[in-house]
């Protein structure tokens, strides 16, 4: 029962220390498309913990779950595990563990349920508000072999200045008549491009797994900060696909332009309140790491899930000597 006890505490410690190394780093902000990765590559390490140890209790205490997973294995390498000392307690163990996966894939299949009903939602209102020319399709009649601009453009009437992406089978990209009455050519271009750069990078799959993973565990605190560090790193780096293309100040301006009347800039905290710390970003102009630091980062944020796999796979390679 060591193995297990030694990965469950792995996951444990590092579930534990790695957000809070994170939140005191001062480099994440400078480079959030690698900050991006060591979060995923630290909560897969948390995730891979708890499935090797739902393995190999599993694997002690039914034979048949035994079988499966140490199908092509030599009898020796089972024999290095010495399933018969981990003790009674491992059934439970095995099937507390399975029973927190088979509730994270609900909760993600329920996310994409949640989220696949917004955008219908969504469209349903771009369908009513959306403006038609003669001759053109509706956004629901096009033909089915004709292809799809891959960044399709819909204007809609509205007093707010606003643009999203809508993303799906036939993305869109959505932008108010306030909005291009008020950005310039250049800030609405940055717009454009801030929320294509969300689009290709798949955010919103980011999205519902970190959303997944803190709904169906909302007592893992790494969970909850995985989620709430994706939605403000998505954002600064779609802000720096931006800015690389636009400039840092066109930039930083259509954010003003876009998000001044909805109170953000004021005493009183919004749930945009993240907005005048993107500016500042902006405006700030910090440079960007060297290209051998952001390869060591990436680099090591790889290795972390690779500690609980030779972890898991020491006593069978020592067998196999």
């Amino acid at each position: 029962m060591m193995l297990p006890l030694a990965l469950i505490v792995l996951g444990g410690l590092t579930a534990a220390l790695a957000p809070r190394l994170l939140r005191r780093a001062e480099w994440p902000d400078r480079e959030p498309v690698v900050a991006l990765w060591v979060w995923q590559c630290v909560v897969a390490a948390v995730l891979l913990c708890a499935v090797l140890a739902m393995a190999l209790t599993g694997s002690a205490a039914w034979e048949l779950v035994r079988g499966h997973v140490f199908a092509p294995a030599p009898h020796g390498v089972v024999e290095a595990y010495a399933f018969g000392a981990y003790g009674p307690w491992s059934g439970a163990v095995a099937v507390a563990l399975a029973g927190g996966g088979l509730w994270s894939a609900a909760m993600l299949a329920r996310e994409v349920r949640r989220a696949r009903a917004e955008r219908r939602r969504r469209r349903a209102e771009l369908l009513a508000r959306s403006p038609r020319l003669p001759g053109e399709p509706s956004l629901d009649e096009a033909s089915p072999g004709a292809p799809e601009p891959e960044d399709r453009l819909v204007v809609l009437e509205g007093e707010r200045p606003e643009a999203w992406w809508l993303p799906g089978t036939t993305p869109r990209l959505v932008i108010t008549t306030a909005a291009l009455r008020r950005l310039g050519r250049r800030r609405l271009d940055a717009v454009l491009a801030h929320e294509q750069g969300h689009a290709r990078a798949h955010h919103d799959w980011l999205l519902y797994c970190s959303g997944a993973l803190a709904t169906g565990f909302p007592r893992v605190p790494v969970f909850a900060s995985f989620r709430d560090e994706v939605h403000r790193l998505v954002e600064l780096a779609a802000d720096d696909v931006a800015s690389r293309r636009h400039g840092r100040l066109t930039t930083a301006l259509a954010l003003v332009e876009l998000n001044e009347e909805r109170g953000v800039f004021g005493p009183i905290p919004t749930p945009l309140a993240q907005v005048p710390d993107r500016v500042n970003r902006l405006l700030s102009a910090r440079p960007r790491l060297s290209p051998a630091r952001r390869l060591r980062l990436t680099a090591a944020a790889a290795l972390v899930p690779v500690v609980p796999l030779l972890l898991a796979f020491v006593p069978g390679l020592s067998a196999l000597k």
